[in-house]
């Protein structure tokens, strides 16, 4: 048994105060922790590993603690502190069973800045202060700010006859990379859990340029959030006494609670399913039924917490009407009619999970007359468009602004009026220090300007993306040649809002998220109409589809590919269930003779299913230094992911179509 102090530290705290059950969970093998992965994948994607090294070269001469163990880690910086004046990079701190590691604290007599680093959005205009029109604490910057004042309470315990200044280093999104490269000259590696960022030789505050960080004083928050009540176990608490609970049940191993709520849906302590003896315990589960007393059954029946868009879960967890079968019609405001000439709405797909009793009968639901309508209008030759983008807090080229929307990939499958279907044209800009975005419009334009056809994507990002490079080209102050001819093509295929009025152009984008939406229902796919949920739902559902993809039709004549070399069979059966076409894409590596280990330490997930994966891709493809085989698995990769989002988008229109042409 391991003899070492269990400290509350800052990340722990934060744990507690959004659910103190799952203090128990933290740091013990035996229990699922999706949180290490998934936030190892966002810092990776967004930069948050890189805003903190960037931070620390912006106050140049400090010490880093860099020692192994709490004890080593505190006497380092018990030795820095006796300086008059020093900065030291993760300094510790600990008094009364809390610990915490200060980014970067500064010593100047007897005053400490504490200075906690966030890879976060802050626009001075719409930020400042934090607060919302009521003048309460934004909701959204809240935990950043509860982290810094819980540093503040440490610090204060631990070094008593000190003055503090407390600040949120964030990236400014007013500011402008004036370099470029500067997000290539932080390399994130990992091994095992172990992250550390190395930076391009000669990278100092001089060759930085102007800062895109800004450090935001938060003295005034800091002292509110000291002297109010924090909400534990469902009950308001001083700050310092809900800090001392904590600490205590973490110190003892004391479970608090359970109190579920709306927040168990994301708990990092959860496993998709009941565990069978053996494997990796599910906190989430045994909270749920020690709470409410739920069978392995009821959990496979579904919970409040599947219900796709629905905001009422707190208030049924509450009154302890957990399973699905326990929501009622009233719950949802909704009378149980049956859809109208518009399609589902949210309610209906709320109840038809509840309920699974829909028009028609059977599996699922599909109105084949709205579908029918819908289709009415469209042109060929159909384009099915996807974008692959990037936003990270460290730009990757000089005049980005942190977060700024980078479009580096898209995808084109066309199909024709007879049925015919090709991967008609892609493109993939990720050559380290080049910025992608006039290329990419311009090869956009290429690929889909030709014609007057219809144009498909699923959801909003598309639209968004483009409305959003359109204003890049208009307020460049060095306009270019065609400058007016790209912005008239993105006008011509996306909608907008132009002095609080909408403007849509005459080649607008069809979403087909939305038709999915209002017209077609699997309770497979949980109510959601994400192109993720609804692909496999389709698979399930459409003899069509089991038809053509049960063959190996896909990357041959018949059907080009641009990426696959070998004829695919995209309709799969294993164990009874028809497999994911995703899982069905070759792991990222497994073409390049990588070593797993070798790829493990890139940072880049073997697929890039995951929220955020191919971010990370693109964002690894931006160094210089890698493995050539690394560099190519990770483009191949790319271009097959989203050639297969595409082809998902023109697999669910030849779905539909197969069913409205019994009409």
């Amino acid at each position: 048994m391991s003899t070492s102090p269990r400290y509350l530290t800052k990340s722990r705290f934060k744990m507690g105060i959004e659910c103190p059950t799952r203090l128990h969970y933290t740091g013990k093998a035996e229990y699922v922790d999706r949180s290490v992965d998934d936030s190892f994948l966002a810092a990776l994607a967004e930069g948050g590993y890189q805003v903190g090294a960037l931070a620390c070269l912006m106050y140049p001469g400090g010490v880093e603690v860099t020692d192994h163990g709490h004890a080593a880690q505190l006497a380092t910086t018990h030795e820095l502190l006796q300086r008059e004046e020093v900065t030291i990079y993760e300094a510790a701190l600990q008094a009364q069973g809390l610990f915490v590691r200060v980014d970067i604290l500064r010593k100047r007599g007897r005053l400490i800045e504490l200075i906690e680093v966030k890879a976060k959005s802050y626009e001075p205009a719409k930020d400042a202060g934090f607060r919302n029109a009521r003048g309460a604490l934004r909701s959204d910057w809240l935990p950043y700010l509860q982290d810094i004042a819980f540093q503040r309470h440490v610090a204060g315990l631990a070094l008593p006859d000190h003055e503090f200044e407390c600040f949120l280093m964030v990236a400014d999104k007013s500011r402008a990379a004036t370099v470029d490269g500067l997000n290539q000259r932080f390399r994130v590696r990992r091994q095992g859990r172990a992250i550390d960022v190395a930076l391009a030789p000669d990278t100092d505050a001089t060759t930085l340029g102007e800062p895109i960080l800004t450090a935001v004083p938060v003295d005034e928050q800091v002292r509110q959030i000291l002297t109010e009540p924090l909400t534990l176990m469902g009950t308001p608490v001083p700050f310092e006494q809900a800090v001392a609970m904590l600490g205590e049940a973490y110190r003892d191993d004391r479970k608090l609670g359970p109190v579920p709520g709306a927040m168990c849906g994301e708990c990092p302590f959860q496993a998709d399913q009941a565990p069978a003896p053996g494997e990796p315990r599910s906190g989430f589960h045994e909270c749920w039924t020690e709470a409410f007393g739920l069978s392995e059954a009821d959990f496979e029946g579904g919970t409040v917490l599947d219900l796709w868009n629905f905001r009422g879960k707190d208030k049924l967890i509450q009154e302890k009407r957990v399973r699905l079968q326990e929501v009622g019609l009233d719950d949802l405001g909704f009378d149980g009619s049956a859809p109208g000439t518009t399609g589902l709405t949210r309610a209906h797909r709320q109840w038809y999970q509840v309920q699974a009793d829909w028009p028609g009968g059977g599996e699922f639901f599909i109105d084949t007359a709205g579908l029918a309508e819908a289709m009415r209008g469209w042109r060929y030759p159909l384009h099915f468009i996807d974008f692959e983008t990037s936003a990270v807090a460290i730009p990757f080229s000089r005049g980005h602004r942190p977060y700024e929307t980078v479009a580096f990939q898209f995808s084109h499958h066309v199909m024709e009026r007879d049925g015919s279907v090709r991967h008609a044209s892609q493109f993939l800009l990720a050559e380290p220090g080049v910025d992608p975005t006039l290329p990419f419009i311009r090869a956009l334009r290429d690929a889909v300007g030709g014609d007057n056809g219809t144009i498909f994507r699923w959801a909003t990002h598309e639209n968004t993306v483009l409305n959003h490079l359109r204003r890049r080209l208009l307020a460049d102050p060095a306009p270019l040649e065609d400058r007016d001819g790209l912005a008239a093509f993105i006008e011509s295929i996306t909608t907008r809002e132009e002095d609080g009025e909408r403007a849509e152009g005459p080649r607008a984008m069809v979403d087909l998220c939305k038709l999915a939406e209002r017209y077609y229902f699997h309770p497979s796919s949980l109510g959601s109409s994400s192109l993720k949920r609804v692909l496999p739902a389709l698979m399930r559902s459409s003899p069509a589809l089991r038809l053509l993809y049960g063959q190996a039709v896909y990357a041959t004549a018949a059907m080009p590919s641009l990426n696959l070399t070998t004829p695919m069979i995209w309709w799969v059966e294993c164990g009874g269930q028809v497999m994911d076409p995703y899982d069905l894409l070759p792991p990222v590596f497994a073409e390049v003779g990588l070593p797993e280990q070798k790829w493990i330490e890139t940072g880049v997930a073997d697929s890039l299913q995951e929220g955020g994966a191919a971010m990370a891709a693109y964002a690894r493809l931006q160094f210089e230094e890698i493995d050539p085989r690394e560099r190519e698995a990770i483009r191949h990769a790319l271009l097959r992911y989203c050639e297969l989002d595409t082809l998902a988008m023109v697999m669910a229109v030849q779905a539909w179509t197969a069913w409205t042409d019994r009409l």
